[in-house]
C-alpha cells in the first residue's frame, strides 16, 4: 500500500511529568533511565564485565511508568461507563472493543464557541451537522472540538471546555456511532460546573449523565486528544486502537486522523 500522498495528523497528547493534565493524584510519572545507568544494569548482569567497555560506555535507555488507564489520550470501555451496556448486558472491558469500531470515517464537530460547563443538546448535534453538511453513518467516529484543548498544559485544563450530555450522546448512539472522542479531559462538562448545577438543582441525574448513555447503548470513548483544530468537518478517517489490557476500564490510545488528498480533489 502506497502511503506516501497521506497526511497523517497525530490526535494524541504525550504523557509527561508535571503537565496539569489530570487532577492531582492522577497525573502520570515516568523514570527515565539514561545510557549510562543502563551500561551499569548491563554489566552487574556480566561478571567482570565494566561498563566502560560497552560502545560508547552506555547500555540501553528505559523507563518505568506509574500511571492509570485514563492516563493521557485513551479510550473508555463501556466497562467505565457501569457493569452494563445495551440495557441490561454484561458491560465489555477495553480488551473485548470490537476493532471495527477503531477505524473508521471521521466527522469533527466545532463546539469550540460554547462556554465552559455548556452541556452540549441534542439539538445542537444535528444543528452542527447540518451546518457541516453531513449526514451520520454507522461508524462513523465522532471527534468533539472543545475550548479546552487551548488550556492543555495549565491547570485550567480540566476545568475547560463544553460536555456532551445524555441526550446527545445518545443521538449518536442511535444512528449507529460506536466511537466518539473529545480534547477535553471528560466527554462530560467539566464537574466544576456539574457540581455546581446539582448544589443549585439537586439533580443527581445530571452527573456523568454522558458517559452513563452507555447504559443504553455501549461505546468507546476518546478523550485528552489534540490537533482537532487542524481537521476538516470530515473526509478523513481515524485510527485509534487502545492497548489491550485484560477487563480494564480503558487502554492508553494512539488516535491518528488520515486525511487522502487524492479522495478530496
Amino acid at each position: 500500500m502506497n502511503t506516501e500522498h497521506l497526511r497523517f495528523i497525530d490526535l494524541s497528547v504525550a504523557l509527561e511529568n508535571d503537565v496539569p493534565a489530570d487532577p492531582p493524584g492522577l497525573r502520570p510519572q515516568i523514570h527515565y533511565t539514561d545510557h549510562h545507568r543502563g551500561a551499569e544494569q548491563i554489566a552487574a548482569m556480566f561478571p567482570g564485565l565494566s561498563p566502560n567497555e560497552l560502545p560508547d560506555g552506555e547500555g540501553w535507555a528505559v523507563e518505568d511508568l506509574i500511571l492509570h488507564t485514563h492516563s493521557g489520550t485513551h479510550m473508555d470501555a463501556p466497562l467505565h461507563y457501569a457493569s452494563t451496556m445495551n440495557r441490561g448486558e454484561r458491560a465489555i472491558g477495553i480488551d473485548e472493543l470490537p476493532l471495527d469500531w477503531c477505524m473508521a470515517p471521521g466527522v469533527k464537530l466545532d463546539f469550540r464557541a460554547r462556554p465552559d460547563g455548556h452541556v452540549v443538546r441534542a439539538d445542537e448535534v444535528e444543528a452542527e451537522l447540518a451546518r457541516i453538511g453531513h449526514v451520520l453513518k454507522p461508524r462513523d467516529i465522532v471527534l468533539v472540538n472543545t475550548a479546552a484543548a487551548r488550556a492543555y498544559g495549565t491547570p485550567a485544563y480540566v476545568d475547560s471546555g463544553c460536555g456532551m450530555g445524555r441526550a446527545a450522546t445518545l443521538y449518536l448512539l442511535e444512528r449507529g456511532v460506536r466511537v466518539v472522542g473529545t480534547d477535553a479531559w471528560s466527554w462530560d462538562a467539566p464537574f466544576r460546573y456539574t457540581r455546581e448545577e446539582y448544589l443549585r438543582s439537586g439533580d443527581p441525574s445530571i452527573i456523568w449523565e454522558g458517559h452513563k448513555a452507555g447504559r443504553e447503548i455501549g461505546y468507546g470513548q476518546l478523550e485528552k486528544l489534540t490537533n482537532l483544530d487542524l481537521l476538516p468537518p470530515f473526509g478523513f478517517t481515524v485510527c485509534c486502537f487502545p492497548y489491550k489490557i485484560k477487563g480494564a476500564s480503558a487502554g492508553f490510545t494512539r488516535a491518528v486522523a488520515i486525511i487522502d488528498p487524492e479522495s478530496c480533489s
